[in-house]
């Protein structure tokens, strides 16, 4: 387990099987962890840690069971991973469960009685302390012959140890204090056939948080220094071939279609075109994800552009500099690296061109990548029905599940002003409801309700059912 909060996440053993993830791993680790401007004062960091949470079972389940889904938004108690491989019968699985354990880091002042107090902040020898929650990575794992999967189920601790370390501060006057929790947490790993003629495998890893809150009316915070946070599994071995789940063999795809993923989304790892190394992730990413080559490090906001959070980091004032540097040693980092970034670095984070390659065809980018299209006249034919602009439909609603005014557009009649196309060439309806009061209004400033063609039902038309030039080409869905 790493213990120094100033360690890299990355500083692994050499000939580290695992190496092609680490960045990733490490981007999806720290992601949320503590955002720009890095600052103690910021309200976007007083709620922190969006991604992989998994609490006591008793906490997360308090206002009923966890609704289960790939997103790992969600803060659950569990994390499930469903992959699908090949393997050869001495195959051995690697399996890596990698979070942050928070703890809290509180400045106490030292009074005259030789007691000490905890502080919200104080400076000592022109140095600012702050108390605030910071948190370690902890990785644990283990290697598993595939046969000893097949015969029973796996389980082993992948908890971690609270403590207390204390550090004075330079002048004695004061000194920091880290309390850390206890994590108690149980992985489980089991392997089953699928298609013995292949050697196919469906591997099941399921990581629960077995700790109990500590106490009925805990806020988050206090939650959080008994979770595992930024939750992900790296998996890899020998003697194994990973199957895509975005894009499966047509051999595999019954199989991965029965995968079950729950608050984690798995994807091939390490350089295209490979198998051997699959990453389970809180957040939905391609497969082979790669950290960019100008990246000059990590910024604890992976989805964000390097060249506008160095560039604003710059801008801090020595103030603002002075606050960040107290909140947190990572942030601190982060300042330095900003503060000391040669010219050539920022320059290679303006833009990169990844490939040269002509394009067989026009893309929609390209001058004339959309010719032939028209939304104010083209249709999509749903069942046997050419449904176009003007055309009447009631809505159906797909149960997407991130859409909260799903429910209340279910049944709804509207009018479809468009059929548009996206750059996947999939496409969508443009509609406005039948009963907005505001429908004209909306349809003057352009704002639509927009629904795949299986989201809706045609109905009976009235009125103007053809486009503006008369003409309507009808598109297969």
């Amino acid at each position: 387990m790493v213990d120094d909060p100033a360690r890299e996440a990355t500083a692994t053993a050499p000939c580290d099987p695992f190496a092609p993830l680490r960045a990733v791993a490490d981007a999806v680790l720290y992601e949320g962890y503590l955002l720009y401007p890095y600052r103690r004062s910021s309200p976007k960091n007083r709620v922190r840690w969006q991604f992989g949470v998994l609490g006591p079972r008793a906490w997360a389940e308090r206002n009923g069971p966890v609704t289960a889904g790939v997103a790992g938004s969600a803060e659950s108690w569990y994390q499930q991973t469903q992959v699908v491989l090949q393997a050869d019968p001495d195959a051995v699985l690697r399996l890596r469960l990698r979070y942050l354990h928070s703890r809290h880091k509180s400045v106490e002042r030292r009074h005259a009685d030789g007691s000490h107090r905890p502080v919200a902040s104080l400076e000592a020898d022109g140095e600012l302390h702050l108390t605030f929650d910071e948190a370690l990575p902890r990785e644990t794992g283990a290697d598993i012959p595939l046969a000893q999967l097949l015969a029973a189920e796996q389980a082993f601790t992948t908890g971690s140890p609270g403590g207390t370390q204390t550090s004075p501060i330079a002048d004695g006057t004061a000194r920091v204090v880290r309390r850390g929790h206890p994590v108690h947490a149980v992985t489980t790993v089991r392997a089953q056939p699928v298609d013995p003629a292949r050697h196919a495998y469906r591997l099941t890893v399921r990581t629960e948080n077995t700790g109990e809150p500590p106490g009925p009316d805990a806020s988050r915070d206090e939650i959080l220094r008994h979770a595992l946070i930024a939750t992900h599994t790296l998996l890899g071995g020998t003697g194994v071939a990973f199957v895509s789940l975005l894009d499966p063999p047509d051999w595999a795809a019954p199989h991965v279609r029965a995968c079950r993923n729950l608050h984690t989304f798995p994807v091939l790892g390490g350089a295209p075109g490979t198998g051997d190394l699959m990453l389970s992730a809180p957040i939905i990413l391609p497969d082979h994800p790669q950290v960019a080559p100008e990246s000059p490090g990590d910024l604890h906001d992976a989805a964000e552009i390097d060249e506008i959070l160095s560039l604003r980091t710059a801008l801090l004032t020595e103030e603002e500099k002075r606050e960040a540097r107290a909140t947190d040693v990572r942030a601190a980092r982060i300042l330095d690296r900003v503060d000391t970034m040669p010219p050539e670095v920022f320059a290679r984070l303006h833009g990169a061109i990844r490939s040269l390659r002509p394009r067989p065809a026009a893309a929609w980018w390209e001058e004339g990548g959309d010719d032939g299209l028209c939304p104010a006249t083209d249709s999509v034919r749903v069942g046997e029905v050419a449904v176009a602009r003007g055309s009447r439909v009631r809505l159906r609603p797909g149960g997407r599940g991130a859409d909260a005014q799903d429910m209340f557009l279910a049944g709804r009649d509207a009018k479809v002003a468009a059929v548009l196309h996206d750059v996947d060439g999939t496409r969508h309806l443009a509609v406005t409801l039948e009963d907005d009061p505001g429908a004209e209004l909306n349809a003057w400033y352009g704002r639509y309700l927009y629904f795949r063609p299986h989201e809706i039902e045609p109905l009976a038309t009235t009125g103007d059912e053809e486009g503006p030039d008369g003409r309507r080409r009808a598109v297969e869905a």
